[in-house]
């Protein structure tokens, strides 16, 4: 499975929780990855809202960004297929997962739901390839 994936949408340390949520609404997506220029420090996703801003009462306006995302982060390499990152995501408990550059940039990011559909959309393939060799009339059949 190849490993599909969306550009990544970042956001800066100081970068308000509001503002963070804001950027996630408009791009339609469940997570930023927080980053210092090429440097990728963290990622702020749905979850970290519910447990680390709305669960703690804290103000989403005054909130940065940096006092609760996730970090360290896992990420995975450019060169990973779909199926390595699902297990890393399955292994780590994660549903977003960067994937960086040889130096370690966020390049794109994956989802647990994107690499799912994909599965699906596999295995399916497979099960018709199966259903025609199975059920083909040749030589012999």
């Amino acid at each position: 499975m190849a490993l599909l994936s969306r550009p990544v949408v970042t956001v800066s340390r100081k970068t308000t929780v509001m503002e963070a949520i804001e950027t996630m609404a408009s791009a339609q997506i469940g997570s930023v990855v927080v980053a210092d220029g090429d440097r990728t420090e963290g990622i702020f996703t749905e979850r970290d809202v519910m447990l680390r801003v709305v669960l703690e009462g804290r103000n989403p306006s005054e909130t940065r960004v940096e006092e609760v995302m996730t970090t360290p982060v896992q990420t995975i390499g450019i060169r990973s297929t779909g199926d390595e990152a699902l297990r890393l995501m399955v292994q780590e408990h994660i549903r977003h997962l960067p994937v960086v550059d040889d130096k370690g940039k966020a390049q794109a990011i994956v989802s647990m739901r994107s690499l799912l559909d994909e599965k699906v959309k596999e295995l399916h393939q497979q099960l018709d390839s199966l259903e025609s060799y199975i059920t083909a009339d040749g030589i012999g059949g």
